[in-house]
């Protein structure tokens, strides 16, 4: 069923007459509809993999976020082997090292999924839960469509890396102390002894 539909997807966006298919899945309300039904659809992979990898692996919980998030945003990780056998292979764009929007959002669904599969911390129903995580995916993404939000989780990235990673640290020094003096090659400068 799934193939015989993705077949005649195909066929309609590459050879219909005069772009028709591409035209209609181009046009805003359509791409709208199908981007929302996509993100459902993201959501109940990620809730699937979690499911299966309780299963299989009842107290690993790392690897139950794992096969989530694999499942969430299966084709960001499949673009890294992908991109190894044709050839092109761009270290910078390993989605382990930079992930993109959807494999951090595939990743948090998947840590609320385990943990409301495997403790007590959420008292919410399970159905709650699983809405307000396809709620979520919805939402950022018809707002990445709509209002041009690319990624919603840099601001409070941004606040990780200045707390926990020497921001709040260099400017209290630059605050204190000034800012270290360059010389003309670009190295800074040791003081003095007197």
């Amino acid at each position: 069923n799934q193939l015989l539909l993705s077949t005649v997807v195909w066929y309609l966006i590459f050879y219909s007459p005069f772009d028709v298919g591409y035209k209609f899945f181009k046009f805003l309300p359509i791409k709208v509809i199908c981007a929302a039904l996509k993100e459902v659809y993201r959501a109940k992979k990620v809730h699937d993999g979690v499911t299966h990898a309780a299963k299989l692996f009842p107290n690993a919980y790392i690897v139950m976020i794992a096969i989530g998030a694999i499942k969430g945003n299966g084709a960001g990780f499949v673009k890294i082997g992908e991109r190894l056998c044709r050839g092109v292979w761009t270290p910078t764009a390993v989605e382990f090292l930079v992930p993109n929007f959807s494999t951090k959002a595939s990743i948090l669904a998947a840590l609320i999924f385990v943990v409301d599969k495997k403790t007590d911390l959420i008292s919410a129903p399970h159905a709650l839960v699983y809405f307000g995580v396809v709620i979520f995916f919805v939402y950022f993404k018809l707002s990445s469509l709509l209002l041009g939000i690319t990624d919603p989780f840099v601001p409070f990235e941004n606040l990780f890396c200045a707390i926990c990673m020497g921001g709040v640290f260099d400017v209290i020094q630059e605050t204190f102390y000034g800012k270290p003096s360059t010389e003309e090659n670009g190295e800074v400068s040791k003081p003095k002894a007197e």
